[in-house]
């Protein structure tokens, strides 16, 4: 989720690509799930499910989203979530049962022959397994896509990239990235159209709140790592934290606790993020050794990527090849 209801706070405008320029390092999972997901609803199971019954939805994804990066000059750097924080396993969980529920109406719909309901639930019931995440880095690596592997949350260690001058943006649909410290957070990379600019410092000061303030707020609200308080929306919350100044004076004078809200205060303050990583901007994608192994190792649909391996290759026609050299 990605606390959504941060959007009523946060200073977001469209921004149009052409005013966007540099690195940005994209929430892998985020963007991936996201891919996979359309693939799946919009794309026969056919045209990226191996003979053996693997599904490989996500390198149709791939192929399909990375000429957005390379046809705007913007270099894309993936960075994949490590291991969930113990906070998180409540909402793991639930997002679980959920798409159990999912599995059992796809089951009912395929015995009833419902095409408009399996093309819906097999798109709610992706996860990202083991096969997706290894060949998903694997196509990175030939089309020359850096990856950086975060010890924990992927947008905390995007938003630390970016806050260390090695990134310029976050690439993430979650709220969540806001509350690690992204400066600027494009949203809306999977999506038709232009991006949206969520602008940290803006937020702060349309608000009035200090980054702290505003963690407060959130876990008044909710977040992914806890339940709010009943009662606390986000007009509420921030007319509390602008009266008592912070979660647990607001807290104290409603008579309210929150479970572990100072772990969730401490995960957002200080995430554990690393910087042991590296990267080139350079790019030099090696479009027919990814050609190869999508087609031919993976047997995706030639003609379902070809467009997007084409995309690619134009817009190094296009740039002359120095961005890539």
């Amino acid at each position: 989720m990605g606390n959504a209801a941060l959007r009523d706070i946060a200073v977001i405008d469209d921004v149009p690509f052409e005013d966007i320029e540099g690195v940005v390092a994209v929430d892998a999972h985020n963007w991936l799930y996201r891919y996979l997901t359309t693939t799946v609803k919009w794309t026969s199971s056919g045209k990226y499910t191996t003979t053996d019954g693997t599904e490989v939805a996500n390198l149709l994804g791939i192929v399909q989203g990375v000429p957005k990066f390379f046809e705007n000059d913007i270099v894309p750097v993936m960075v994949f979530d490590g291991g969930p924080s113990e906070l998180k396993s409540d909402e793991i969980e639930s997002r679980r049962e959920q798409r159990q529920t999912y599995e059992d109406q796809l089951e009912v719909a395929r015995e009833e022959g419902d095409q408009v309901a399996i093309a819906q639930l097999e798109s709610r019931t992706q996860r990202l397994t083991e096969t997706i995440q290894e060949t998903s880095r694997e196509l990175f690596e030939r089309l020359d896509v850096p990856v950086v592997e975060a010890p924990a949350e992927g947008e905390a260690q995007a938003a630390h990239m970016v806050r260390r001058g090695d990134a310029d943006y976050v690439g993430s649909e979650d709220y969540d990235a806001l509350l690690f410290g992204s400066p600027l957070t494009l949203r809306q990379l999977t999506s038709k159209g232009d991006p949206e600019l969520m602008d940290l410092d803006a937020t702060l000061a349309h608000h009035d709140l200090t980054l702290e303030q505003l963690i407060d707020a959130a876990i008044l609200i909710g977040t992914d790592f806890n339940e709010g308080v009943r009662g606390i929306g986000p007009k509420t919350a921030l007319k509390a934290i602008g009266e008592h100044g912070d979660m647990w004076s607001v807290l104290e004078a409603r008579g309210e606790s929150v479970e572990y809200g100072d772990r969730v205060r401490q995960l957002f303050r200080e995430p554990n993020v690393t910087d042991d990583y590296e990267f080139e901007t350079s790019l030099e994608p090696d479009i027919e050794a990814a050609r190869a192994y999508v087609v031919d190792e993976w047997g995706v649909d030639a003609d379902e990527v070809e467009r997007g391996f084409e995309r690619i290759e134009e817009s190094a026609v296009q740039s002359g090849l120095d961005r890539w050299t």
